[in-house]
């Protein structure tokens, strides 16, 4: 059983299937290809929240905080102006290395990001954590729908997302579309 089977057990899918993303021309335009996880999991369960706690940020969402494109670009310009004045994590003093946000944590700052360094295929991208509104970084050498996985069933090595656990919720764990809580774009 692969991660993606697990979350998909643990946290079901909506219903209706997502829109389908032209990933030829999503990867064109951030200029990188993307891991064949987050695609599977973009496919499986679109933009939305997972738990109340975790955004899935997908290319050309409807809602600009879920849009890749848009966060990727809003991270770049904030990140450039952080390291002018703030030590950037270990990982990306590498030369040519950098990050890609793939989704954020509600009502934080904090941000999951792809650690993509120089000649690794997108496969081999590993989670960076920032918390956001501080400077700690948290490294997990994983990819997504592996930390996604281990997040949720609380088996991830990490000093955030303990609350999901502090008072479990009666009905486990769900995932909500953008739509459902932001509400259909142009009505």
């Amino acid at each position: 059983m692969t991660a993606l089977d697990e979350l998909v057990r643990l946290c079901p899918p909506p219903a209706v299937a997502p829109p389908a993303v032209d990933w030829a021309q999503a990867e064109r335009d951030l200029g990188a290809a993307l891991p064949a996880d987050y695609k599977q999991l973009v496919e499986t369960y679109g933009d939305g929240l997972f738990h109340e706690t975790i955004w899935l940020l997908v290319p050309d969402s409807a809602y600009d905080d879920c849009d890749l494109h848009a966060q990727a670009r809003e991270r770049d310009e904030i990140l450039a102006d952080l390291w002018e004045f703030e030590d950037k994590p270990a990982g990306l003093r590498e030369a040519g290395a950098r990050v890609l946000p793939w989704a954020f944590e509600e009502g934080t700052g904090a941000f999951l990001y792809w650690l993509a360094r120089p000649g690794q295929c997108p496969e081999e991208w590993t989670v960076l954590y920032n918390e956001g509104r501080g400077p700690l970084w948290e490294h997990h050498g994983m990819g997504c729908v592996a930390f996604l996985l281990a997040v949720l069933t609380g088996t991830a090595s990490t000093d955030y997302f303990g609350h999901l656990y502090e008072v479990p919720k009666p009905t486990g764990h769900s995932f909500a579309t953008a739509d459902q809580i932001l509400g259909t774009v142009g009505e």
